[in-house]
């Protein structure tokens, strides 16, 4: 499996695809109603994204087996204008589900099921019930909490890509966090019957209203990161001052291997 997507650009290392919101769910939707059973799945990175690439070989292995690859955050996507590589806008896997959601509520010719991998017990169970009161021909047909360490376990993995199997699920939404969740995927990918596969981080618990999104004004100004660590300070701060440390050196690195 590779990067699809006809849009490409290289910054950092890997491939990303400079998509608007509108034209990854086209892609998403078409490849859920027409593609064949092999799974498809979506990468979204963040500056925290960028600075784990650039230390897991696993990681960047994911996101070249990618089949599609968007800017979830406003200083990559200001990274690579800055390199002078054209990207219309972030796409936030914390959006693009929803969107996709939308897309198949707004039309009756096609039913999407769904399978839900990730968040604390109780939460998917929430969420599901949320995404199925909000869109029409939208069904959840399976969840799973997944105990912590479960990745280093085969026979967990396995029986996980049965429970997916098992659900009949087109779209498979992982919420394990990065880069657990898509090193996991690449590594099973070959044994999930889905279409498509994306790693959406929090989207589970966005969904279930566990936690609660930025405001819009925040997010469009690239200060989501800000509102999330203070909702979270004790999980997230030590996280973002260590990015804030470390992609800085980065852009720079990305500045004079190009100039």
């Amino acid at each position: 499996m590779a990067n699809i997507v006809a849009k490409k650009i290289s910054i950092f290392g890997i491939t990303i695809n400079p998509l608007t919101m509108n034209e990854a769910v086209d892609y998403v939707s078409t490849w859920i109603k027409f593609a064949e059973s092999n799974c498809k799945f979506i990468v979204t990175p963040n500056v925290n994204c960028v600075v784990q690439l650039s230390k897991n070989q696993a990681y960047r292995d994911a996101f070249e087996n990618a089949s599609m690859v968007v800017a979830d955050g406003k200083p990559v996507v200001w990274t690579a204008r800055l390199m002078g590589e054209s990207i219309p806008g972030t796409v936030t896997g914390s959006d693009l589900v929803p969107a996709i959601f939308q897309h198949f509520h707004d039309r009756a010719d096609a039913e999407l099921k769904v399978f839900l991998l990730g968040a604390m017990p109780g939460v998917a169970e929430i969420a599901a019930s949320n995404i199925e009161r909000t869109y029409q021909h939208v069904k959840v047909t399976g969840l799973y909490s997944p105990p912590f360490g479960f990745e280093k376990d085969a026979v967990e993995c396995e029986r996980i890509c049965e429970l997916i199997k098992d659900s009949g699920a087109d779209f498979l939404l992982i919420g394990l966090g990065a880069p657990k969740q898509a090193t996991w995927v690449n590594q099973y990918a070959s044994r999930l019957p889905v279409k498509v596969a994306i790693c959406a981080g929090a989207t589970i618990d966005f969904l279930a209203g566990n936690k609660p999104r930025a405001p819009k004004w925040m997010t469009n100004i690239g200060i989501e990161w800000f509102y999330r660590m203070m909702t979270e300070p004790r999980r997230l701060a030590k996280r973002y001052a260590g990015d804030a440390l470390v992609f800085p050196g980065l852009v720079w690195k990305e500045w004079t291997s190009r100039h």
